[in-house]
């Protein structure tokens, strides 16, 4: 873990590119901060420009998050070792933030340092080491992101086990990886799960996330469906966005709600004793594949459609 961890780390801070590019996105977020009233984070992000600090790689991507002048006035200047928590070298939106579980991990420009979701998707906030951001970001232009946060981060927030979840910038795994999964898929007989990893996986990866896969046999995904255009729609209900491990899935509270890849489905995780379902689904073989880009827990029964499910949890 630690050695796959290291390597993310430095997959995300190699993410570089021309110094033109690093001075208008720091030069431009800084006036939007200025003009959105977070005065103290728009002097800082000057100070960090002007002073050049390494640690804050110029990054094609960006995401900053900016505690309020109250804060400031709390707590004082953040520190030079503190500055690179409140950047992250990717463009993290407000959909892909709601997206996420809780204990998802987020990179940042500090070294060795990661910020923590700490809600979940069934809140109606997005809360980070402890901290809700502001609602819509400040910006969001594509490469660059604001959002504003009324405190400063809390420092040393974490878990036991925080949860892979956004994919380092340029990863070489991801082709090595699906391949290695499909072949694996093919011989187990989930040859029609093995299919629509290799067609739709990496329009999911564009979202920058890694991923668990729930999968079930053959034979019980064509008695599941009609016809061949509701095997997409099956598939997606069945991924979602984290490698949620079976060690992860035992710790989840009851109740745990995870969204999926298909626009509006969500996985109910209930436990009854040392059974651990999915939408009423057990969780028949744990762990059966677990790779670089993601993890495959078996199931015994196709998950419910969002019909089913509606009559099923209400």
């Amino acid at each position: 873990m630690a050695t796959k961890f290291f390597i993310y780390i430095f997959l995300v801070l190699h993410h570089t590119v021309s110094h033109s590019l690093y001075t208008d996105n720091f030069l431009h977020a800084a006036d939007i901060l200025s003009y959105s009233g977070y005065l103290s984070m728009s002097l800082t992000l000057s100070i960090v420009y002007d002073q050049n600090i390494t640690m804050l790689t110029k990054s094609q991507s960006l995401t900053i998050f900016a505690p309020s002048d109250s804060a400031f006035s709390k707590f004082g200047q953040l520190t030079i070792s503190e500055i690179g928590l409140y950047f992250s070298p990717l463009n993290l939106s407000l959909e892909f933030l709601e997206f996420l579980p809780r204990k998802s991990m987020l990179p940042t420009l500090s070294p060795n340092e990661y910020l923590l979701i700490t809600s979940s998707p069934k809140d109606n906030f997005v809360a980070i080491n402890g901290v809700r951001i502001d609602g819509s970001p400040l910006l969001d232009d594509g490469s660059l992101v604001i959002f504003g946060i009324e405190e400063f981060f809390y420092p040393n927030f974490g878990v036991s086990r925080p949860l892979e979840c956004v994919l380092p910038s340029e990863s070489n795994v991801i082709s090595s990886s699906v391949e290695e999964a499909s072949e694996f898929l093919n011989s187990r007989g989930h040859s029609i799960t093995a299919s629509f990893l290799n067609s739709q996986v990496m329009e999911i990866l564009d979202q920058n996330s890694f991923l668990t896969i729930f999968t079930v046999g053959d034979d019980m995904v064509r008695d599941f469906v009609g016809n061949f255009s509701e095997y997409s729609s099956l598939f997606l209900r069945h991924v979602v966005p984290c490698k949620m491990e079976w060690r992860d899935l035992v710790s989840f509270d009851d109740g745990t709600i995870i969204r999926t890849y298909l626009e509006g489905y969500k996985i109910n995780v209930t436990k009854f004793g040392e059974i651990v379902m999915a939408n009423n689904a057990p969780v028949v073989y744990p762990d059966m594949y677990s790779g670089d880009l993601m993890v495959i827990h078996g199931l015994n029964q196709v998950l419910m459609s969002p019909e089913d499910l509606q009559l099923v949890f209400g």
